[in-house]
């Protein structure tokens, strides 16, 4: 490969870490949010070092776990549940001391998450780096930066404006569905669903998060 073609390359990789980044820094920002603020430091960078090495570990297993029947799909309904998990455990009555989220809670959260979302942006950099092992490991270490400011970005707006909570659920919701709708093993089970249908249904995916974790929040006021 040429300089151009190598330049080419890099720059296609760094604008899927900017895209496919994202939704983990979302996972630690939402993860690390109800934390005391001497530990949210901690939670990003725990977070992003969890981020960085599943990515190492499954670069070399993506394809072959991608290949394993409703798998993604499995993976897509874990980071659902931790999507709704994070809008429901949410209390904005709730300060920094008793009853907030532990570190090690948080950090397990984003692990698990990470884990998921991590299969698609592995797959996604080596195949633009073709093999070039160089290529990948640079796109690897660019997420760092990326998902570390990112989070710590996402964090301060969830404080200064919580409503967009709601927004990031939606946006691993989407992810999940998109996720499952790769899958091989159900591809047969959906097909009949159409190209319209199958375009809707992230979006139906999104309603149906956000309709349930706002559903647990009224009845949760009504009990309280």
């Amino acid at each position: 490969m040429d300089l151009w073609g190598q330049l080419v390359v890099f720059a296609q990789i760094v604008l899927i870490n900017l895209l496919l980044s994202g939704d983990n820094a979302v996972v630690i920002a939402m993860a690390g949010r109800r934390l005391p603020p001497a530990q949210r430091r901690r939670a990003v960078w725990w977070g992003a070092a969890a981020a960085v090495l599943l990515r190492c570990a499954l670069t070399v297993l993506a394809a072959l776990l991608l290949d394993i029947p409703f798998l993604q799909t499995a993976g897509a309904i874990l980071l659902f549940v931790i999507a709704y998990k994070l809008l429901t455990d949410h209390k904005e009555e709730m300060n920094a001391g008793a009853g907030a989220s532990t570190l090690a809670g948080a950090v397990w959260t984003i692990v698990v998450a990470d884990f998921v979302m991590s299969l698609d942006n592995v797959l996604a950099v080596a195949a633009v780096a073709g093999g070039d092992t160089a290529l990948l490991l640079i796109g690897i270490a660019m997420s760092i930066p990326i998902i570390i400011w990112g989070s710590s970005f996402i964090m301060h707006l969830l404080d200064r404006y919580p409503v967009l909570l709601y927004f990031g659920g939606g946006l691993l919701a989407y992810a999940a569905c998109e996720m499952a709708l790769k899958d091989k093993g159900i591809a047969p089970l959906i097909a009949q669903l159409g190209d319209n249908g199958l375009r809707a249904l992230p979006f139906a995916t999104v309603a149906a998060l956000l309709f349930a974790a706002l559903w647990m929040k009224r009845k949760s006021r009504v009990h309280s």
